[in-house]
């Protein structure tokens, strides 16, 4: 495998410095221009029951230039009354006009400056807001599960471990751009943005406190990076990483990854397998979809199956995990089933119905 130095890498990162920003979740709302021109239309729209209402009473106030007061003269008075300017040159001078002032002038006056002052308000307090929504998530983000790259892999990845039981609210996305970042946010998952290469992006996904991470990015010699960058700040967690070239899982394998999926000779041998037989095909597509059909689980050994042989159990036992041992069911080494055995199983899904596997890593050597 041919790694880009490593003085290259840094010298582009340096070249595309972003601000490493976390983005929550948040509810769909318009967009800040539509906001601000709304309020613009509600502002003009007071301005102007303003002036008709001056004008409508003109007879009642009084200009001191021509003692007249036409519609030009009525915006004019409704706008320096609004802004609370008052030149006083306008002025109500009869009972009607005076009452009017002071039971539907004065509130629209108040409308206006809420809608014009509101706007200003909500900016200054959003970033406030937002600092408080963002203190409260680290504070509050533990085993959670980070995800290195919110492309095609990402995604999937995402949606498997979802289906599992995991909630939306423990799963971060790191990706560099921005647009990903984005569409996660809008999937309900938190999100960082920047290389996840450097230590700083991933501490704000608060990669030390994880418990999984999934590293799936577009290059194979950025896994590799991201996979050691990772694996020095969280010695505990399980990183389960995806590469495209099967040279290059060794490497992965080294930089601490525990472990490896190759997904071009995945998908080649999915595509000779159904060529072989579309049948079984057809089945292997079916267990890799994580929620619907066939899934292939991990579950600890009920102490009713203690004693048992694997081909004695309910369910269509595949594998036996025995201390860090993966055991096939046929192994002449297994005999009974003991309680600390761990069973990789395929089970059929019912609509509705949840299979939570067991996510602790597989103890090391």
């Amino acid at each position: 495998m041919k790694l880009p130095g490593h003085d290259a890498i840094a010298r582009q990162a340096d070249e595309h410095l972003v601000t490493h920003r976390v983005r929550l979740p948040r509810k769909v709302v318009e967009r800040p221009i539509r906001q601000v021109v709304k309020r613009l239309l509600m502002a003009f729209a007071v301005l102007v029951v303003t002036a008709l209402v001056v004008y409508a009473d003109r007879a009642g106030y009084s200009d001191n230039s021509d003692s007249s007061v036409d519609f030009l003269d009525a915006f004019y008075y409704a706008t320096v009354t609004l802004s609370t300017t008052g030149y006083g040159d306008i002025t109500p001078v009869s009972d009607s006009a005076r009452l009017t002032n002071i039971f539907v002038i004065t509130p629209l006056r108040v409308l206006f400056l809420i809608i014009l002052v509101g706007t200003t308000l909500e900016v200054l307090t959003e970033r406030t807001r937002e600092e408080w929504r963002l203190n409260r998530w680290r504070s509050t983000l533990r085993d959670h599960t980070v995800v290195i790259g919110f492309g095609t892999k990402g995604r999937s990845a995402i949606q498997t471990v979802c289906t599992t039981g995991l909630k939306k609210e423990q799963v971060v996305v790191v990706d560099p751009s921005s647009k990903a970042i984005d569409a996660a946010t809008s999937e309900g998952f938190a999100g960082v943005i920047g290389d996840a290469t450097r230590s700083e992006v991933l501490k704000r996904a608060e990669v030390h406190r994880a418990r999984q991470i999934i590293i799936a990015p577009q290059r194979d010699d950025t896994a590799v990076l991201v996979t050691l960058t990772a694996r020095q700040l969280n010695r505990g967690a399980k990183i389960v990483a995806a590469v495209r070239e099967e040279e290059n899982a060794p490497l992965l394998k080294q930089s601490g990854a525990d472990a490896v999926i190759t997904s071009s000779g995945a998908a080649g041998r999915l595509l000779g397998l159904s060529v072989l037989s579309p049948a079984a095909g057809m089945v292997m597509e079916d267990l890799i979809q994580q929620g619907s059909g066939l899934d292939i689980v991990e579950r600890p050994v009920v102490r009713a199956e203690v004693g048992r042989s694997p081909r004695e159990t309910d369910d269509l036992v595949v594998s036996v995990v025995r201390g860090h041992r993966v055991l096939g069911y046929d192994d002449s080494s297994i005999g009974d089933l003991q309680l600390t055995d761990r069973l990789i199983t395929i089970v059929r899904v019912t609509p509705g119905a949840r299979v939570t596997p067991h996510a602790r890593p597989l103890p090391e050597d």
